[in-house]
């Protein structure tokens, strides 16, 4: 099945308290699931990597979804470059998270996709951090 998955970061200062969303959709558009976490302090740039491999993390642990190919949209064009080998990483709190993000798509056994979208086509996931935030929940 292929799934598309929106992924946001935010965070209110930068750094500053920070939340991730994450929305899952199935091959017709439906929604399959929905994340949002608190993940304390922390910059906008490392939200939006934290919500990437918060959605790696949750598809490994989640195999009755049947994954065959996975697309991530994200607002994030940075992380979305970096990962596509468009961009060098140079901080270092960000290249530990991309390493990270690389390792978890190693032993995957669906393809792999992530694209850069306007915040406006984005605002469900971004809805999501935000009300992370707010509620502080993990």
């Amino acid at each position: 099945m292929r799934l598309t998955a929106f992924t946001d970061g935010a965070a209110r200062g930068n750094p500053g308290d920070a939340g991730i969303g994450i929305v899952i959709k199935d091959d017709r558009g439906a929604v399959i699931q929905t994340l949002k976490k608190y993940i304390g302090k922390a910059t906008n740039n490392v939200a939006e990597y934290t919500a990437l491999v918060t959605l790696l993390e949750f598809l490994r642990t989640n195999e009755t979804l049947q994954c065959t190919e996975l697309v991530v949209l994200t607002d994030s064009e940075l992380m979305a470059r970096q990962i596509n080998g468009e961009y060098k990483v140079k901080d270092p709190g960000l290249k530990l998270l991309y390493q990270k993000v690389k390792l978890l798509l190693q032993p995957v056994s669906f393809t792999f996709s992530i694209l850069h979208v306007p915040r406006s086509q984005n605002s469900e996931a971004d809805a999501l951090a935000n009300e992370a935030i707010d509620t502080k929940a993990s």
